[in-house]
């Protein structure tokens, strides 16, 4: 069978090997869509953390079962499935409190362990979510609108306050949107003046503030001097997520979703003075997958998914995924022409 590793930064192969053989508690799942995130971009450009090479990417995946046992998802051959790629162990204490998404020995397929960009993969059936009524392109997007959903939950969000979203890429872009479903009022920010043009013209966001040394009066303004009783940041850069208590309200949250590799440095008197919250949000629970499921029919799938290709030609399209003046929302490779 085909399969793409990336062999080192800035490298990846199209290979084959042998159809992979499953264990008694897995199931053999044909891989038909394989969304493009982040990390795997970071992964390409050799700036992932917790990454080591070679790795055969993707973790946003739709599939169907080939091969499955008796198992308690009562799953059978040719179901759709949505795969949870947080591989937990089951016994720590993160995963004893029911936080799998911390797991202390956790993989996530595609990057601590090989993921699913080949034609076959071998899963735990506890990781498969039935999906039988979604198309492939909307179960790719489940996995990082999940991520999106995990921080709204963190974060406790009510309808009717005031958030603000710093990063208006997918991770982003699918975080507005459900917090809008949970009737937040949500405010935008970004460096890039199409991606705001985008999440208002597409996601339905009202207020969008592009960075500059006013964005925070800008905020205070929309939110009548209160400010945003809750900031996320969704872009992992070390001056957004420093800088990112300047828009959050006294008393509020401040949720880390994007993930830097250095040190992270804060004012305490400025984050004491708010009796501040900061906490971070990593991957997400089988609960989160499913209110994004639940959330779908809401969701504006279509102009999400922004770029689709053959996985024949993904080599020679990856690089352009990395210039935003292509407009690459969602890309995502097919590995089935379903």
């Amino acid at each position: 069978m085909k399969y793409i590793v990336c062999e080192e930064p800035t490298k990846f192969a199209l290979k084959e090997k042998e159809q992979p053989v499953r264990e008694a508690n897995q199931a053999l799942i044909k891989i038909h869509r394989v969304g493009i995130c982040g990390t795997d971009l970071h992964a390409y450009s050799g700036n992932q953390a917790f990454f080591t090479y070679p790795r055969i990417l993707g973790h946003e995946l739709a599939a169907e079962v080939l091969e499955v046992g008796e198992n308690e998802q009562n799953l059978k051959v040719g179901d759709k499935v949505i795969v949870m790629p947080y591989v937990s162990c089951g016994e720590c204490i993160a995963c004893r409190k029911g936080k799998t998404n911390c797991c202390s020995n956790i993989k996530v397929l595609g990057v601590h362990a090989d993921g699913g960009m080949q034609e076959a993969v071998a899963v735990r059936t506890d990781l498969l979510i039935l999906a039988n009524t979604l198309s492939y392109e909307a179960m790719a997007i489940v996995e990082p609108l999940a991520i999106g959903a995990h921080a709204i939950r963190r974060a406790d969000v009510e309808a009717g306050e005031f958030i603000v979203v710093v990063g208006c890429g997918p991770i982003g872009i699918g975080l507005m949107k459900l917090a809008q479903i949970k009737g937040a009022e949500v405010i935008a920010i970004d460096v890039d003046e199409s991606r705001l043009a985008f999440v208002k013209n597409e996601i339905g966001v009202k207020h969008v503030v592009k960075v500059s040394e006013t964005a925070a009066e800008e905020v205070s303004k929309i939110t009548n001097g209160d400010l945003a009783t809750a900031v996320f940041d969704c872009t992992g850069n070390k001056r957004a997520l420093e800088g990112g208590i300047a828009y959050m309200s006294h008393g509020g949250r401040y949720v880390l979703v994007g993930l830097s590799k250095g040190d992270l440095v804060f004012s305490h008197p400025g984050i004491h003075a708010k009796e501040s919250t900061i906490m971070c949000s990593r991957n997400a629970t089988l609960e989160d997958f499913q209110f994004v499921i639940d959330s779908l029919p809401e969701f504006p799938t279509d102009k999400f998914v922004t770029h689709q290709v053959p996985y024949t030609e993904m080599i020679t399209n990856f690089d352009s995924w990395l210039d935003p003046k292509n407009g690459v929302i969602k890309a995502m490779v097919n590995f089935s022409e379903e």
